[in-house]
């Protein structure tokens, strides 16, 4: 059987076709998995679980056959959707997971990250995560009302994709390998998965005399983007 792992959807109203591979990717191959990992960004924004909104309705819709079929869903959350809750975790059949997260995968211990703490050299973002992550923030965002929540979700999506576009900030939007290693080393493993960066690849190197992996999932702004273990 096969695990698979996916992250930055960045499900959208202004992207349907996203949303419409996603639906087949969870009716044809998620069902057959014997479980299926979301390690963050899976919505654009997520503005609270109370919010009406229609994105996470189509989710919680496509994810049916999955929770018909009794296969598990982990969650991770991700920068752009940190205050999805238990409440839609819960309607859409996800089990929340903290960031980061070790599990045993077919034997092999793996860490599991979003991603976005190991891009160390980003200083401005860092703060803005630590800030938006406090728990005081984000009590005190919840309780705002929706269009005051919209607005700030659409300055901040505003202000991050000024920050990619500029191409002087590329080297600092990538993970740093001190940052890599020392979590690596923290959880005691020689495997990490992560996405967050849209730099889809494998790297390999040497972690405490002995072979490491690091496995970095891709982005759904154009097609899937699967790993599938083994």
């Amino acid at each position: 059987m096969t695990t698979l792992f996916i992250s930055d959807l960045h499900l959208d109203q202004s992207r349907p076709e996203i949303i419409a591979i996603f639906r087949r990717f969870i009716a044809d191959e998620a069902v057959n998995a014997d479980a299926l990992y979301i390690l963050g960004d899976l919505f654009e924004t997520w503005i609270g679980d109370d919010a009406d909104d229609a994105t996470g309705k189509q989710f919680i819709d496509a994810m049916r056959p999955l929770r018909d079929a009794g296969k598990p869903c982990f969650y991770m959350h991700g920068n752009r959707d940190f205050l999805l809750g238990e409440r839609f975790a819960r309607e859409a059949g996800m089990t929340l997971l903290p960031d980061p997260s070790i599990i045993n995968l077919y034997g092999t211990p793996t860490l599991l990250m979003h991603g976005d703490t190991l891009c160390t050299d980003d200083h401005a973002y860092q703060a803005f995560r630590t800030q938006v992550r406090s728990p005081q923030w984000q009590r005190q965002f919840l309780s705002q009302g929706i269009e005051k929540r919209q607005a700030f979700a659409a300055q901040a999506r505003n202000e991050s994709q000024r920050h990619t576009r500029d191409s002087s900030n590329a080297a600092i939007m990538d993970v740093n390998q001190q940052a890599v290693e020392a979590a690596m080393k923290s959880a005691k493993v020689h495997r990490l998965i992560h996405g967050h960066t849209h730099r889809p690849a494998s790297h390999t190197f040497d972690l405490n005399n002995a072979p490491a992996t690091r496995i970095v999932l891709g982005d759904w702004y154009e097609q899937e983007s699967v790993m599938r273990i083994p």
